[in-house]
């Protein structure tokens, strides 16, 4: 399916706009196409393609809001559903906080958001990079598992305050798991908006190597260790940590992590987390939701809680203006100057892991989460890797983790939409073990 254009979208949502009989009223169009490639067992089980065409509307009568949603985009189809909108929004009660929808705030940025390499990957491109990473597990006697999907999306946004937003993006996500032989596993992945900068070889030999080097663990005790967090699983703590109180609603409401503390260094100066949407280093997305400009807000600045992500109806609350972050997130970890070698050659006795499994804000104020490592973990002594070992399961607060980070990779990973370092942190919390 091909995309349908900015001209035909913008046609569309004007539609919408000169149909409707609220106060306000706001149009998003969203169009694209998906495919995913399963494989398991080294062997590709499922291949999927996908087609979608959504239309949302959100209507105002003063401070009486309704929205709603369809997939029918012809022209009847969207003034059938901004009849229902309007209707539902007449019988809303009032919502005393709300004050408007979003007026422009900038021009809409020109982004790095799409890959002709990705919009004309096919199924056999997609089972040749499966065949890459076959070889080699193979080569370790493990078998694959994961997979390999692209996305090619457009969006509109379109209300009666004079937004008008549009672009086109694109994406594609390598994932692999390799059990290997004797108990050892191995995780390894590669996101990004361009496709032809995915090497599934190298993705491949990662995962193997880690699951041949995690054959035969051990079991460690639990207890507080130092730990050093490869980029996927630092990837993994700031997805939770952003449901843990990023978002400036969850800051007015009073529970999160960053509530009192604005101003103050809450973690180690060597941290600084930040949101952009237009790094071309992350999926890039010029606006958010509402059509809105995406800035670049700063979270923690050395160390520093710095900042909380706005829609406009919390923007409006304190008298701001919306940093563009209705939805989406393009969270950016800076890098530092170490290496992991040296990170494991300065550590005394600790635990290295490769990424989280099942892991759950368990306290939003103190942004803990619980969870367990998964796919190569190893017990460091005297500045050496002496073992793998079996999963262990931990809760720990994601603030006081990054508050005693002693060390921060200089090589940044995007996985899942997160761009992250490594990074070495002086104590964390394990409360089990596991048996394999």
């Amino acid at each position: 399916m091909k995309l349908l254009g900015q001209e035909k979208l913008r046609s569309l949502m004007q539609v919408a706009l000169s149909h409707s009989s609220a106060d306000q009223t706001e149009v998003n169009i969203r169009t694209g196409n998906s495919a995913l490639t399963r494989f398991a067992n080294s062997t590709i089980h499922q291949n999927m393609g996908f087609e979608n065409y959504s239309v949302g509307v959100r209507a105002v009568f003063g401070k009486k809001i309704a929205s709603g949603s369809g997939n029918d985009i012809s022209e009847q189809g969207i003034r059938d559903l901004v009849d229902k909108v309007i209707a539902i929004a007449r019988h809303q009660d009032e919502n005393p906080d709300f004050v408007s929808l979003p007026e422009p705030v900038e021009r809409i940025p020109q982004v790095e958001s799409y890959s002709q390499a990705t919009d004309d990957m096919t199924a056999e491109d997609r089972a040749n990079a499966v065949r890459q990473i076959v070889i080699e597990s193979d080569r370790i006697g493990g078998t694959a598992a994961g997979s390999y999907n692209k996305n090619v999306h457009e969006h509109g946004v379109m209300n009666s305050l004079g937004v008008d937003s549009y672009y086109q993006g694109t994406s594609a996500r390598l994932t692999c798991v390799v059990t290997g032989p004797d108990g050892g596993f191995g995780y390894a992945q590669a996101h990004g908006v361009d496709s032809s900068h995915i090497q599934p070889g190298a993705i491949g030999a990662e995962a193997s190597a880690r699951a041949y080097e995690s054959r035969n663990p051990i079991d460690a005790p639990p207890g507080d260790y130092e730990c050093i967090l490869l980029p996927y699983a630092v990837c993994d703590m700031l997805y939770d940590l952003r449901y843990a109180g990023m978002g400036a609603m969850s800051y007015q409401e009073g529970h999160s992590f960053m509530c009192g503390k604005m101003g103050q260094k809450i973690v180690s100066e060597k941290v600084s987390i930040w949101d952009d949407g237009r790094d071309p280093r992350t999926i890039a997305t010029p606006f958010d939701g509402e059509g809105i400009a995406k800035q670049h807000v700063d979270i923690f600045k050395n160390g520093v809680a710095s900042g909380v992500l706005y829609g406009s109806y919390t923007a409006h609350r304190e008298g701001k203006k919306s940093t563009g972050h209705s939805g989406g997130i393009n969270l950016v970890m800076g890098p530092g100057d170490a290496t992991i070698p040296e990170m494991i050659a300065s550590t005394k006795r600790g635990i290295m892991m490769t990424r989280f499994h099942y892991a759950n804000i368990t306290h939003l104020m103190t942004a803990a989460v619980s969870g367990m490592t998964r796919d190569g973990t190893f017990l460091i002594e005297d500045g050496k890797i002496i073992s793998p070992v079996k999963n262990l399961r931990f809760n720990q607060s994601i603030v006081e983790a990054l508050a005693n980070v002693q060390m921060v990779g200089k090589d940044l990973v995007l996985d899942d939409g997160i761009l992250a370092p490594a990074i070495k942190t002086s104590k964390f919390t394990f409360l089990s073990g596991t048996a394999f």
